[in-house]
């Protein structure tokens, strides 16, 4: 596994537009428009009003093949700090330890609690319970 985990506190737009691209092609069914992925990698960095967040990519040999979104929260005292927004793994590169790597690499960077929303049927759901998350509450949504 020669795969390089980077920590991105400044991204170029040509960098942007690589990660939303990787996120977009790579969700699958679990994704959002380039609009909403483009939405929280600012967030994460700062390019808009916001507390922050983390870029994490994993790449070999100069591609991305794999990568996460963290935005902080600020509201640590009744829901986590952070909210892992985005996560993908290349589907050339599943089942090689990438997704670990990002889990591992995200939960040592990330300062406080980490929330995550996760279909009921995606299969990385294992995943996320192997590193300690659990579901403590079943979410509801009113959509306007």
């Amino acid at each position: 596994m020669n795969y390089k985990v980077k920590t991105h506190n400044q991204l170029s737009p040509i960098d942007v537009e690589r990660i939303v691209n990787f996120l977009y092609e790579n969700l699958d069914q679990y994704g959002d428009t380039k609009s909403a992925i483009r939405k929280a990698i600012e967030y994460a960095m700062k390019e808009r009003a916001s507390l922050g967040g983390y870029v994490f990519t994993a790449e070999k040999d100069g591609e991305i093949a794999g990568a996460v979104i963290v935005n902080k929260t600020g509201m640590d005292e009744y829901i986590p700090d952070n909210i892992l927004v985005y996560i993908a793994v290349h589907k050339e590169h599943r089942g090689t330890g990438v997704g670990k790597l990002l889990m591992e690499h995200t939960i040592a960077n990330c300062k406080g609690d980490i929330a995550l929303h996760v279909e009921k049927d995606n299969p990385a759901k294992f995943l996320y319970e192997k590193y300690g998350f659990t579901n403590p509450y079943l979410e509801m949504r009113l959509k306007r």
